[in-house]
């Protein structure tokens, strides 16, 4: 087993293969990077409080602090534990497992093919183009997915989950208080399955759909842009249901106390270029990009291919879509 100890900024080249990648990470950032090289880079441009910890052994990298384990990660309240920074950029070759978990840090993962799972306690963690199987826990920290090809699987206590130009066989998502806006693009049946008690859900499907739909609120409200679907109940509990297309895919939408809103995705020709901005009963216009809150910086030197594929810029943030 090769280790080393970082204290300051330092850069790490290695030439062993890397089939499988562990980040736990307090404050700051963390940018990982898929690419077509064989090797890995590491560069730790930022660092504050106690040594990160970086070990490959058998095709798997660490960087991590020793004394935040990945088992029982999402309950890690030590806040004394809290007073540490470091950023942090890697780039792995596009097909390695990642597993990143972040306290308080910003999570930008691009271009992987394999695996992903990320947990996060506070922090914002921003996905874009991956293609392999996606699993996101987190406490209170938002999750936006862009352009993911893979199946996506999201759980929260009050973090948002943002998808854009989603179309992976599969998203599902529960959430106690949290928000949902899912666009859906894909390029097959979908099973899509949303759960929330108090937040609210939007969903835009392309036009045509092919879905069996059922959404069911028990006191918020409810907005429909489809005539094939029905929409029932007038006070109190709503649910709108029916066939769109064949029905070869599944959305299944449930809120207690949110509203759920199920927009229509102009058709290819008649899509404009700017990103729309809607929630559940405000309509749908387009947004300007101008007004979209800067994401948090995080210096991603390392990045290439991935990143440039992925449309994120080599600082390791993304231009992200407002909904």
């Amino acid at each position: 087993m090769s280790e080393w100890s970082v204290t300051e900024p330092r850069k790490l080249t290695f030439d062993e293969p890397v089939t499988e990648l562990h980040v736990r990470l307090v404050n700051g950032t963390v940018n990982v990077v898929g690419t077509d090289e064989g090797s890995a880079r590491l560069e730790v441009s930022e660092i504050e409080g106690p040594p990160l910890m970086v070990t490959q052994q058998d095709g798997t990298l660490t960087v991590a602090y020793e004394d935040l384990p990945w088992k029982g990660f999402l309950k890690w309240l030590d806040r004394k534990g809290w007073r540490r920074s470091a950023v942090v950029s890697l780039a792995v070759p596009a097909s390695t497992r990642v597993e990143v978990g972040v306290v308080g840090a910003a999570a930008v993962i691009s271009g992987i093919e394999g695996p992903a799972v990320v947990k996060g306690v506070t922090g914002d963690t921003t996905l874009v183009a991956l293609s392999g199987p996606v699993r996101a826990d987190t406490v209170s920290g938002s999750v936006e997915a862009q352009d993911v090809t893979g199946d996506l699987r999201f759980n929260s206590v009050s973090g948002d989950l943002t998808v854009v130009e989603g179309s992976g066989s599969s998203v599902r998502a529960d959430s106690v208080s949290g928000s949902m806006i899912v666009d859906l693009d894909p390029g097959g049946p979908t099973d899509v399955r949303l759960t929330s008690v108090s937040g609210e859900i939007a969903i835009r499907l392309p036009d045509p759909a092919d879905a069996e739909v059922e959404a069911n609120t028990a006191s918020g409200s409810i907005s429909n842009a489809f005539d094939d679907l029905r929409v029932q109940g007038q006070w109190g509990a709503h649910k709108i249901t029916g066939r769109l297309g064949a029905g070869n895919g599944t959305l299944r939408a449930t809120t207690v106390s949110g509203s759920i809103a199920l927009l229509r995705r102009p058709s290819r020709q008649d899509e404009p270029d700017e990103p729309w901005d809607t929630r559940p009963g405000t309509g749908s216009s387009p947004a300007d990009p101008q007004d979209d809150p800067p994401a948090r910086p995080g210096d991603n030197s390392v990045s290439d291919r991935g990143a440039a594929d992925a449309g994120v810029p080599a600082d390791g943030t993304t231009d992200k879509k407002v909904l």
